[in-house]
């Protein structure tokens, strides 16, 4: 630590007590929104649609409560470890200064919505209580000029080497991110920008060397071909590959779902059939959910198979397909009992399909497709899908029962969004790291732009939040191995990377100014491929309005 390192004295310590405080705020909230949507004891769906402002405030006011013990439990292990560094003690004081200032100040839903304390029933009193000596220091030398300037300057100086804070991670799963970090550099960065330019499928030889390496049998079971090692290690591959380019990254989505649904769900024969052919990439699955028109509202799906002779005959509409033509699997939810409506309806096909091709994307019998063209996210590209009286084999119903299919999906959400964190933490992680290299390449006035405050007290607050979410999206890798329940803390983790990703490559792109804005600068691909990230895999709405109800039902 230097002279002139404006690090707080007992910083834990003080950190310690602002998460008391914060959660006695928290429950303030708690009680103040659920008087206003639950009714008997339960959330009333009617009251909780009209009370959204109240209800998603509380979603993110509990997000960042959440991120500041996580913040504070990384600065302790890291120090039990010897490794809490200038840095590192800068970014939890940093990260507490702000999220204290914002949880009273003004938490932003969005950049036209800002939720405060009294909009879920936060009286001044549960306000000024929150103000105790150690919120009160946090919140007036936590987040400082000083602080920011000496994070940008540490930062900058691990660009190189791509030391922007210890991540806490063990022996090895830092080999494992060091090995993944070679191979984005090496693989997929370069290569990124002719991807997107061209918007071309990810070269297959990509895909061979990925299942070489294991990714898409990273949390299969050993006994089925994978390498069982956990939704944590998942976090730090999937980071790594989105660092260099979101498609790849995103690569192990499909994989990753179509695995835990089979796993979890599966008859022992489906298991052993599809999981060791998914962790090689011999297979390579897609997951086919989504109608048009019906997005989140997965009870009012419409696609409807009709069992006849042993085989289910499948029509409708499906749309925002990702990887659809090149893949040969399709975990496809179908309406099998149209006199059941809602969830109860639905079941899950395992439907296999040829591979297609640039030429022939969809050669299956009963089975259309056309391209949706996207500004990012590309290189497996988005399909709608039109099937009519497309044949599945009965044997193919997941786990041979009807009517299960919703159930089997929910499992798999949890390990879905955490997968999506890390996805986001990727491309945050990316948009801070050009940010860097152009802000000290960019010489302006005699000096590197890295040098005037507006611009690195953007580079300090990237390297700051996203260090947030990442701890975040650990957590609740780290409650999936360990078999508990972590829907909320997964929502909570996709909810936050999400929003880092968009504000990172929105002030990357601030940073390059109006070369970033054009397409030779990959910032400006960045910024579109971070822009997704807010709606896939549940909106962010959709994802406060879950969290909320989960929160307000859950049992203290």
């Amino acid at each position: 630590m230097t002279a002139e390192s404006p690090i707080i004295a007992d910083l834990l310590s003080n950190c310690a007590a602002a998460v008391t405080a914060s959660e006695e705020l928290l429950a303030a909230a708690r009680h103040g929104v659920a008087a206003k949507v639950m009714k008997d004891g339960k959330v009333d769906g009617a009251l909780l649609n009209a009370e959204q402002y109240a209800a998603h405030g509380f979603s993110w006011m509990s997000t960042y409560v959440e991120g500041l013990r996580q913040m504070h439990k990384w600065g302790t292990n890291l120090t039990e470890e010897g490794n809490f560094g200038e840095l590192e003690q800068l970014i939890v004081q940093c990260a507490f200064g702000e999220y204290l200032t914002q949880l009273t100040g003004g938490i932003p839903l969005s950049q036209v919505e800002i939720v405060r304390p009294s909009d879920m029933g936060v009286g001044s009193k549960e306000t000024h209580a929150f103000h105790t000596d150690a919120v009160k220091l946090l919140k007036e030398k936590g987040n400082t000029d000083p602080v920011r300037k000496r994070i940008a300057e540490l930062a900058c100086e691990g660009i190189d080497t791509g030391n922007f804070g210890a991540l806490g991670l063990d022996e090895t799963l830092d080999m494992v991110r060091e090995q993944f970090r070679r191979f984005t550099d090496e693989q997929v960065s370069p290569n990124a920008p002719q991807w997107h330019d061209e918007d071309v499928l990810i070269p297959i030889e990509i895909l061979e060397q990925m299942g070489e390496m294991g990714v898409f049998g990273l949390t299969i079971p050993e006994e089925y071909g994978g390498l069982g090692m956990g939704k944590t290690a998942m976090c730090v591959v999937t980071e790594e590959l989105s660092r260099g380019y979101i498609g790849v990254g995103s690569l192990g989505t499909r994989s990753e779902i179509a695995a835990e649904l089979i796993r979890l769900g599966g008859t022992e024969e489906q298991k052993q059939k599809y999981l060791p052919k998914i962790a090689s990439a011999e297979i390579l699955p897609t997951a086919v959910f989504t109608e048009p028109n019906t997005g989140s509202d997965l009870a009012s799906l419409r696609t409807r198979a009709v069992k006849e002779d042993g085989t289910y005959k499948v029509t409708g509409n499906k749309t925002w397909i990702t990887h659809a033509s090149r893949t040969d699997l399709m975990t496809l939810l179908i309406r099998t009992n149209p006199d059941e409506k809602g969830y109860k309806g639905l079941s899950m096909l395992l439907a296999e399909k040829p591979r297609g091709n640039e030429e022939d994307p969809f050669p299956a019998e009963g089975m259309t497709g056309g391209e949706i063209k996207v500004l990012g996210y590309r290189g497996m590209k988005e399909y709608e899908l039109a099937f009519d009286e497309f044949e599945v084999p009965e044997g193919q119903l997941l786990g041979g029962e009807e009517g299960q299919g919703f159930k089997q999906l929910m499992e798999t959400f949890e390990s879905a969004r955490i997968q999506t964190a890390a996805r986001a933490i990727g491309v945050a992680q990316n948009a801070l790291e050009l940010g860097i290299r152009y802000a000290l390449d960019r010489i302006q006035f005699g000096k590197p732009i890295a040098e005037f405050p507006r611009v690195y007290s953007k580079i300090a607050w990237m390297v700051v939040e996203t260090m947030i979410a990442r701890q975040l999206t650990y957590f609740a890798g780290w409650e999936k191995d360990e078999d508990i329940r972590c829907d909320i803390e997964a929502g909570m983790a996709k909810l936050l990377a999400a929003r880092v990703a968009w504000s990172n490559a929105d002030n990357a792109l601030q940073i390059h100014g109006g070369n970033g804005y054009a397409v030779e600068y990959p910032v400006s691909r960045v910024l579109v491929d971070a822009r997704i990230l807010n709606i896939f895999e549940g909106a962010a709405e959709i994802q406060a309005h879950v969290i909320a109800r989960g929160l307000l039902t859950r049992r203290n």
